[in-house]
């Protein structure tokens, strides 16, 4: 697997090349998300999220009443542990959406294992020690993302600016529609899309705490175009809910002191935050 380093100073992003997935797949994991966004409204509706769950077709829960709406529409799916499957949100159109869905995300968590030991070695950590606190039921969501054209593009974010609460994130990028940006010394740079069968994979904040600051959990946002619509699917690849995420053996030492508290089920506690425009990581500095 060769890795195309972005920046290091943006925080930790990087874009996947010869990850083991064909550009023949890829494309065709591009075509069902676009399928399912061009369907009727009252078919996509069939996949609709309740009131009170982030899963399902539709926008993002309203929590307050001073949220930014971000411009887009959203199929967000729980993939494993595959005991979490709620199929009633799974879209039955195009009929090869649940078996492309179910081999993408089987393949991506081979990258992840790969990923998580490279994080370790770069460091001098024992190959298993973010692995191990990843778990054997890890949590992958999946985040199947449609932007329309937007009249107002100055005035409108796609997604608004926020770092990601996962272990890492993979996303697969639209081939033709820039949209990705990440913030650097308070300026916005885009992320580029010369590679179109390249995966893009970022560090997320569990990564932060676990490896004691040394990764550090980019903020990006996605901005949006008045003339063309774009699609990315991002899946978040998590930790078990259940383990105690904290500093690892080897990333605390008498010259860099603990900089994290441990925390449990950070996911559940992200979206509040997030919704808000504020960053979850702030609250487990110490």
């Amino acid at each position: 697997m060769f890795y195309k380093f972005l920046s290091q100073e943006l925080g930790y992003l990087f874009q996947s090349i010869n990850h083991g997935i064909t550009g023949v797949f890829l494309d065709q994991v591009r075509s069902v998300t676009a399928q399912f966004f061009a369907l009727p409204m009252e078919e996509k509706l069939k996949c609709s999220r309740a009131v009170d769950s982030r899963e399902g077709y539709g926008n993002d829960m309203i929590l307050s009443e001073d949220q930014i709406l971000d411009w887009t529409d959203r199929l967000y799916l729980i993939v494993s542990p595959e005991d979490q499957r709620q199929f009633k949100f799974w879209p039955e159109k195009p009929e090869s959406f649940r078996e492309i869905l179910h081999e993408y995300t089987t393949k991506l968590k081979v990258i992840v294992e790969v990923v998580l030991k490279a994080m370790a070695r770069s460091l001098n950590l024992e190959d298993n020690c973010f692995l191990d606190k990843y778990g054997e039921r890890a949590l992958m969501q999946a985040r199947f993302n449609f932007f329309p054209p937007c009249p107002r593009p100055d005035r409108s974010l796609g997604l608004k600016p926020h770092a990601d609460g996962s272990a890492i994130t993979i996303v697969l990028q639209d081939k033709e529609v820039e949209g990705l940006q990440f913030l650097k010394d308070d300026q916005w740079f885009r992320v580029p899309i010369q590679l179109p069968h390249a995966l893009l994979i970022n560090v997320g904040d569990q990564s932060e705490v676990m490896s004691n600051g040394f990764f550090k959990s980019p903020v990006h946002r996605v901005v949006t175009n008045s003339e063309r619509e774009r699609t990315s699917v991002a899946v978040f690849c998590s930790p078990d809910p259940d383990n105690d995420i904290e500093p690892v053996d080897g990333a605390v030492s008498e010259t860099r002191p603990r900089l994290y508290k441990k925390v449990q089920d950070y996911g559940s506690k992200y979206f509040q935050y997030y919704q808000k425009g504020k960053r979850p990581i702030e609250a487990v500095k110490i």
